[in-house]
């Protein structure tokens, strides 16, 4: 089986980390280039990292040295995990150089044009590459990207649900982790014993984004939670 080579952009990062570690001894994909910030560019990846996850640095990474967030780079399609205030950028450019992007960062994900993607729901989106090529004048890249946390984990459920029964109206609450707001985090006295009720960055964004896999009314409440890294949802 062909393995393609990839490579991660915001390599350093929490995000980043966790797609190294999931690539680890994947069939298909073996990593062979990892982008950061300069402060991280030119040094190994073990020395540029800290790490965060349980368990080790995959011994597959250690010794990469962190290229520049640029192209070119060693691959045939790159992993972002870039923070939003950058990822739009940065993202066209290795698109327009030719890379296929997929992105977990939240810049494309309402554009027209850009397939957000949920394979078991929405696989015939890509044909949306076409049509981005042509609009963005790019030639073998495109940028394809995936929801967020909370879309993710009550859209193939509730998808399934849809196709079999119909769904006229749901009501859900997710449970969403601070890992959220990325590292090193929040303030303490922020988050003890406490709840957040409201997201101003989510809940208004759950609502046009899973008009892009189907249409049944929904309703969400998205909360804050003291967890470091799961989402929960409850319907």
């Amino acid at each position: 089986m062909k393995k393609y080579r990839v490579g991660i952009l915001g390599a350093t990062g929490t995000v980043g980390q966790r797609f190294a570690q999931l690539l680890e001894n994947h069939p298909q994909f073996e990593i062979t280039a990892m982008a950061a910030s300069d402060r991280s560019a030119g040094k190994p990846y073990a020395e540029a990292c800290a790490w965060k996850l349980p368990g080790k640095i995959p011994a597959n990474v250690r010794d990469i040295i962190v290229s520049p967030i640029e192209p070119p780079l060693d691959c045939d399609l790159v992993f972002s995990s870039l923070p939003s205030s950058v990822a739009r950028e940065t993202e066209e450019a290795f698109a327009r150089a030719g890379y296929p992007v997929i992105s977990n960062s939240s810049s494309y994900r309402m554009d027209e044009d850009v397939p957000l993607l949920i394979p078991e729901i929405n696989a015939d989106h890509l044909g949306l590459i076409d049509k981005q090529r042509e609009n963005r004048g790019f030639t073998k890249g495109f940028i394809v990207t995936n929801p967020n946390c909370a879309v993710i984990s009550f859209a193939p459920p509730l998808a399934a649900l849809h196709r079999k029964f119909g769904i006229e109206s749901v009501i859900l609450t997710t449970m969403q982790a601070i890992s959220g707001a990325g590292y090193p985090g929040v303030a303490s006295l922020d988050i003890v014993d406490n709840v957040v009720p409201y997201i101003a960055a989510k809940s208004p964004r759950s609502r046009p984004r899973r008009r892009k896999y189907w249409e049944p009314l929904l309703r969400a409440a998205l909360k804050k939670l003291i967890l470091r890294c799961p989402r929960n949802v409850f319907a």
